[in-house]
């Protein structure tokens, strides 16, 4: 549904071209790990679709969570050198740009099965 889609790889393809803001990891003694700021920023987001569509059949919202874990895999297999690295601030407004991106293809997915 949404990782198997073109838009998806698309920002697979957006998110490899900039890997190299990953390339270096804030101090050490950080409060959140790049795993921490991942997790939460894709929770909160599939919060707020559930929250949009509160009509939504419950095995279709399994269905959504389960297409948000396969998303915080991925992104854990691209990250696993900084997976548990203290994310610097320029790191932590692209997660969030990047997770934005995620979102709207879990709207647009929404959107298609309401149809």
């Amino acid at each position: 549904m949404v990782v198997e889609s073109e838009g998806y790889h698309a920002l697979i393809e957006y998110f490899t071209e900039h890997l190299s803001l990953f390339e270096k990891s804030d101090a050490e003694g950080c409060a959140e790990t790049v795993e921490d700021v991942v997790t939460d920023m894709i929770a909160t987001n599939l919060m707020a679709v559930f929250a949009q569509n509160p009509d939504l059949a419950k095995d279709f919202r399994f269905k959504l969570m389960q297409e948000a874990d396969a998303v915080v895999e991925d992104l854990n297999e691209v990250l696993a050198g900084v997976w548990t690295r203290c994310p610097t601030n320029e790191q932590v407004v692209f997660l969030e740009d990047y997770i934005g991106l995620v979102k709207n293809l879990f709207d647009s997915a929404i959107s298609q099965y309401a149809q």
